[in-house]
């Protein structure tokens, strides 16, 4: 099949008013288009980049959701409050409890929206900090992100809802303390649009050396797995007018991002979610690694060994298709046996084969006796070829951002909800604590996407 090619809008095509004007066109801001325009809003996505997605285009691993369909499809019994306990822990009791609850309970139901919108997320993984199968991913294995921004195109081009390009927006227009519309810079020229909404969906700032460094200065010098336009731009413009931005210290680092390049590339939770382990330089486990994101992080880092390798053999490859992609870029080692890939990647020869004895029985037995690990269990690393993946904690998302109601209305510093501005996805702040579990983002960017399209069309239409 042909691969997809979604052609943008040209500048010339923007219209002077719109119901609604959405910044940003990665997953939050083309769900939240999508939903506005079904129900019966004119709208308009605005993106500063030539290419589309954004961030959404990097997530490799699923979607979580709890009671879904495909969990009982699978065999999987599940349960709404696990999910909303373990996201709580896991964000360290810091989450806005309002937004997790509406979160957690609208996350089946975003998994059948998207299939009645021909994305289809029929297969299941398991990530850090779940004690269940909740990620859920396309029947191929394929990374979630790039198939999930493929598809809301295509349904945006078959309901012609205009999204375009290069076009950035630099201001947010205010009168009588309501939000109005943009100013946005375009192939050609400086163009005004009046809206009756706008909202943020523009993504975080993790790529944005200058606020990392004001809010977090131990990070500023670790590289980051994301696209170089995460640079915050939607924070910019919502405090420009007086919105409160919440948490921005909680930045968080990926255990596993390889940085040996000059180009820094996420390796999903997935395939530990899969099988494979993390061994140091003496060839040896040293954390359960799917423990949250911070714990691995700071396990890694405290090694001191310069990173650590991720271990799988092909039985794991078969089930996370993006080693497949990790591969063709140069990033994976391969061993005929245990010993071949020791040699190439200079770790114990001797110990590596004893720790993944100990693994494979571990798996057998169901206990992980040395670091509790019970999750990503189901199969062993014993079907040869063996792969290695040379890795290092990363910038990788961040959690705090843009204050919101459960609503997705934006607040200003003494609490109150400014008049027409909405902000769902990265570029707000509350949902993930200071720990975000993987599989959450996605989620979060179809869920509250959804939720600003409804919130904006039901407060237009109250008018």
């Amino acid at each position: 099949m042909d691969k997809y090619i979604f052609t943008p809008n040209q500048a010339s095509e923007l219209a002077d008013e719109y119901d609604a004007v959405i910044v940003g066109a990665g997953g939050t801001g083309l769900t939240a288009a999508l939903q506005a325009h079904e129900l019966g809003l004119k709208v308009a996505v605005l993106e500063k980049n030539k290419g589309l997605g954004g961030n959404t285009n990097r997530a490799s691993s699923g979607m979580n959701a709890a009671e879904s369909l495909v969990q009982l499809q699978h065999g999987i019994i599940d349960n709404k409050e696990d999910f909303y306990r373990e996201t709580l822990k896991g964000g360290g009791l810091l989450n806005d409890r309002d937004m997790l609850r509406y979160f957690v309970d609208h996350a089946a139901i975003a998994i059948s929206w998207l299939k009645e919108h021909g994305i289809d997320l029929s297969d299941l993984t398991i990530t850090g900090g779940m004690s269940k199968k909740r990620a859920h991913r396309p029947a191929s294995m394929a990374p979630v992100g790039g198939y999930l921004v493929t598809g809301l195109l295509k349904q945006c081009e078959q309901e012609q809802i205009p999204v375009f390009n290069q076009t950035k927006v630099e201001k947010l227009l205010k009168e009588d303390g309501k939000i109005t519309g943009v100013e946005a810079a375009t192939a050609e020229g400086k163009k005004t649009i009046h809206a009756k909404a706008v909202l943020l969906a523009s993504g975080g700032f993790g790529a944005s050396k200058g606020i990392i460094k004001k809010y977090r200065p131990d990070l500023a010098g670790y590289k980051t797995t994301n696209q170089p336009g995460a640079t915050g731009d939607g924070l910019k413009l919502a405090e420009a007018i007086g919105a409160q931005l919440i948490q921005m210290n909680f930045i968080q680092v990926h255990p596993t991002a390889q940085t040996d390049t000059d180009h820094t590339f996420l390796i999903g939770e997935g395939v530990r979610g899969e099988g494979a382990i993390l061994v140091n330089k003496a060839g040896k486990r040293f954390v359960n690694e799917l423990n949250t994101r911070k714990i691995v992080s700071n396990a890694i880092t405290g090694l001191n060994e310069d990173g650590a390798y991720l271990i799988l053999d092909q039985g794991i490859r078969d089930h996370f298709k993006a080693i497949e992609f990790y591969d063709s870029v140069g990033l994976v080692e391969h061993g005929a046996s245990l010993k071949e890939l020791a040699e190439k990647i200079g770790v114990n020869a001797e110990n590596l084969a004893e720790t993944i004895a100990q693994w494979n029985k571990a798996v057998a037995d169901q206990e992980d006796s040395e670091y509790g690990r019970t999750t990503g269990m189901e199969r062993g690393i014993e079907k040869a070829p063996y792969f290695a993946i040379h890795i290092h904690p990363a910038i990788h998302y961040t959690m705090g951002g843009i204050h919101i109601t459960p609503e997705t209305e934006v607040l200003d510093g003494n609490g109150n909800v400014i008049p027409g501005l909405y902000a769902a996805g990265e570029v707000s702040g509350g949902l993930h604590g200071n720990n975000r579990i993987s599989g959450n983002s996605i989620a979060e960017t179809v869920i509250f996407g959804r939720q600003a399209g409804m919130q904006i069309a039901k407060k237009i239409k109250d008018k």
